[in-house]
């Protein structure tokens, strides 16, 4: 269903400049397809354009906004199973994951369409002495110009929208560079957003080289970065100057699974199950790190093991398997060694077997030090480690005890426990009676730490890509 190549988009414009990049089948490692790769030349090309299109796209009307968004919705709508079977091949998802990201980017695109006309002022009251008297204040929201952004290879839909979406609502141009590696949904999103009326330059997506990308980075005429991707994001930041920077960094998500008569462990585990190997554990808050009570801890732990033990790996195009490719050799050479290397110090494993390839299955591990690799840092593959607890206070200590914070799940029954670990958890998010790896897609979302700094979320995002704008009247004299 790909298309034997694709061009790049540069000023709202199919350009196919070359068929440079070659695009892999992540589960068979053939060439699938090939993308026009872009130069330094284009990127400037694209800054240019986007820099001279931000008085247009500001004044572009809200309810056009609206409009593009919502052809966006029909057209991703008409076209749901070829961009499903492209995520498949691209990144390796598995296809009943491949739709539902599929369903989110529609979701995303569809709230976005409805925020692009509710970005409201505020009327200040400013008489607050003598000396303000006759004064009146009002504050609107305008766009902050032109925006940069970065996207990772795991979610190739739903993680560009999530920057795309928002901007046209804001009215803010854009340039985007998509992982070289799956770069085909961003330009079908871009196929859909070319057939639409936003004004020239409006918007440019180019797969290039980091080295290539280092404009978007440092060009001053950039307003706002957003990038989503590893923890070379504080690099970014440190070299992006005064526009605005937001970073997605991903985490090592932790889950509670408190003392609870009337938990449900059979459907614990099988959000756990979702949560730790979903697309084969890519994701920023895949459960990583499993916290079970003593009370609870054998039984939730057997349960657990029988249900890893079960999944099946294979090819992501079979209805059936769960477990697909991760996204590289060198990715799945990485996960084998962080694995290798906590078994030698001590840990045990529970679940799992050798890798085939790029197939990692799914793993579960008991008595992994705290100072492993697999527990410090971000696996980013289908991994998760469990251990007890006693008490309910040490254990939101173990969830901190880490230099990630995006997310957190505790499944509890108490009152307490939940708010104590809303206050208490150094996170972006706390979610009580699921799975750190849960998002609605108009939630804020970010994380602290190590992390990242500021939210997504289309109303968030909205509110970075826009900046108040104060205006004070003075009465006429009487």
């Amino acid at each position: 269903m790909l298309q034997t190549s694709y061009p790049y988009y540069l000023a709202n414009t199919p350009v196919a400049a070359n068929t440079d990049l070659d695009v892999l089948d992540k589960y068979t490692g053939k060439i699938a397809t090939c993308v026009a790769f872009a130069d330094a030349t284009a990127v400037e090309q694209a800054i240019a354009a986007a820099s001279a299109a931000r008085a247009a796209m500001a004044a572009f009307p809200p309810d056009a906004r609206r409009d593009v968004l919502e052809h966006c919705v029909r057209r991703f709508s008409e076209r749901q199973e070829e961009l499903a079977q492209a995520l498949c091949i691209e990144a390796g998802k598995p296809i009943r994951d491949a739709r539902g990201e599929v369903a989110r980017l529609i979701d995303t695109f569809r709230i976005a369409a409805g925020e692009a006309t509710r970005i409201d002022g505020e009327v200040i009251e400013l008489q607050v002495s003598p000396r303000t008297r006759g004064y009146r204040g009002m504050v609107k929201r305008v766009p902050v110009g032109a925006c940069a952004f970065i996207t990772p290879f795991n979610f190739p839909l739903n993680l560009v929208a999530h920057k795309v979406a928002p901007a046209i609502a804001a009215g803010c141009p854009f340039v985007l560079k998509p992982a070289a590696k799956t770069p085909i949904g961003a330009l079908i999103i871009a196929q859909v957003l070319a057939e639409t009326d936003l004004p020239p330059g409006a918007f440019s997506v180019l797969p290039c080289s980091n080295d290539d990308a280092a404009l978007l980075v440092e060009d001053e005429r950039i307003a706002l970065l957003s990038f989503t991707g590893g923890l070379v994001g504080w690099d970014l930041k440190a070299r992006a100057g005064r526009k605005k920077v937001t970073l997605e960094l991903g985490g090592n998500a932790a889950c509670i699974v408190d003392a609870d008569p009337g938990l449900p462990l059979d459907a614990v585990v099988e959000r756990l199950v979702s949560g730790a190997y979903y697309q084969s554990g890519q994701s920023c808050i895949s459960v990583q790190r499993i916290f079970a009570h003593a009370g609870v801890h054998d039984a939730l732990r057997a349960k657990l093991q029988s249900a890893v033990a079960a999944l099946r790996m294979g090819d992501p195009h079979d209805e059936d398997v769960f477990i697909g490719p991760v996204i590289d050799e060198a990715a799945a050479e990485r996960i084998e060694r962080w694995i290798a290397d906590a078994v030698a110090a001590g840990a045990r494993v529970l679940a799992g077997g050798p890798r085939r390839g790029t197939l990692v299955p799914a793993m579960l591990l008991e008595r992994v030090p705290h100072d492993a690799d697999l527990y410090r840092k971000e696996a980013f593959g289908p991994v998760a480690c469990i251990e007890p607890f006693d008490d309910f206070d040490d254990a939101l200590a173990r969830v901190n005890d880490s230099d990630f914070g995006l997310q957190a799940g505790v499944f509890t029954g108490a009152l307490a426990h939940a708010m104590r670990a809303w206050d208490g958890l150094e996170v972006g998010g706390v979610i009580v009676g699921d799975i750190p790896s849960f998002r609605v897609d108009n939630m804020p979302y970010g994380g602290v730490k190590g992390s990242g700094s500021g939210r997504e979320g289309i109303r968030a995002a909205i509110a970075d890509m826009t900046e108040p704008r104060l205006l004070v009247i003075r009465d006429a004299p009487r």
